[in-house]
Order: C-alpha cells, then sequence, then structure tokens
C-alpha cells in the first residue's frame, strides 16, 4: 500500500500520465480475476495453477507461451490491485455469454483441488455482481463445474 502511493507521488512529481496505468486490456483482466480467485484462499495449490494456465490459454485463445507471459503480467497486477473492480471496470462491453464463460472459468480453479473455499466463492460472487451476471447464471456456472466433477 504505501508502495502504491510512494509510486503514485512519484509519477505526479516526475509529470507522468496517470491515464497510462489505467489503459483497457481486457486478456490482462481476465487473467488477473483468474489469479484473484486462485490466490483467494493463501494456499498454492498445483492443480489451481494447470486449471489456471489451461483456462487463460483455451479462454483467451493463446499458445502456451503467450499464456505463461500473460500470466506472469496477472500475478504482478493482482498483486497491485486494490479492489477487483480494477479488472471487471474493464470488462463490461463483453457479451453476457462471455462473461458467463468468465465466472464458469473462476468456478473451474476454485473447484480445481476438489473444494470451493468461502473465500474463493466471495471472489467469484463479486466479480459475478461486478459483470452484471445475473444470480441464476452465477448458480448455473456453479453446479455446472461442480456436478460435471462430480459425475467422474
Amino acid at each position: 500500500m504505501l508502495n502504491s502511493i510512494t509510486k503514485l507521488f512519484k509519477q505526479l512529481l516526475d509529470g507522468s500520465d496517470l491515464g497510462e496505468q489505467h489503459k483497457a486490456d481486457p486478456n490482462l483482466a481476465i487473467a488477473c480475476l483468474l489469479c484473484e480467485v486462485a490466490d483467494a484462499d493463501h494456499q498454492q495449490d498445483q492443480q489451481e495453477e494447470i486449471a489456471k494456465q489451461q483456462l487463460i490459454g483455451r479462454l483467451l485463445n493463446l499458445d502456451a507461451a503467450q499464456t505463461e507471459t500473460l500470466l506472469n503480467r496477472a500475478q504482478n497486477k493482482a498483486k497491485e490491485a486494490a479492489s477487483l473492480y480494477e479488472f471487471t471496470s474493464q470488462l463490461r462491453e463483453l457479451s453476457q455469454e462471455t462473461r458467463y464463460e468468465l465466472i464458469k472459468a473462476m468456478w473451474e480453479i476454485a473447484h480445481a483441488d476438489g473444494e470451493i473455499d468461502p473465500l474463493e466463492d466471495a471472489v467469484i460472487r463479486k466479480t459475478a455482481e461486478l459483470l452484471y451476471v445475473d444470480h441464476s447464471e452465477f448458480i448455473r456456472a456453479k453446479l455446472s463445474v461442480t456436478e460435471s466433477s462430480n459425475k467422474l
């Protein structure tokens, strides 16, 4: 937090354009949201990391190298973020179906280790609210993920 404030003051003193920092990058925003849910329970889980990589590649149609680069940027950006709004505000122009797929992907990451932590649930719920995803779609995405893993 103190580093962010110091950085802001340095930008002001240097005369840097503060708007540069907030340019829309939907792919980065999506990757950051997936990182947020993976890190919500403060536990590093290999299955969640694998799911995150696969989902970023699938959702954004990226190859392995592009996925790795984007994921590294997203993890750093997510650590610096003050709120989910920084990411969701860039994604409101997405179609309803794309927003649903993002919420579903977040559930897949949260459930990759076999259980959904309440903190992961809270991140997904807040993201769905900020993206104006109907509660019924939020539940449909969750059930789609949890019921499909129960069938395996």
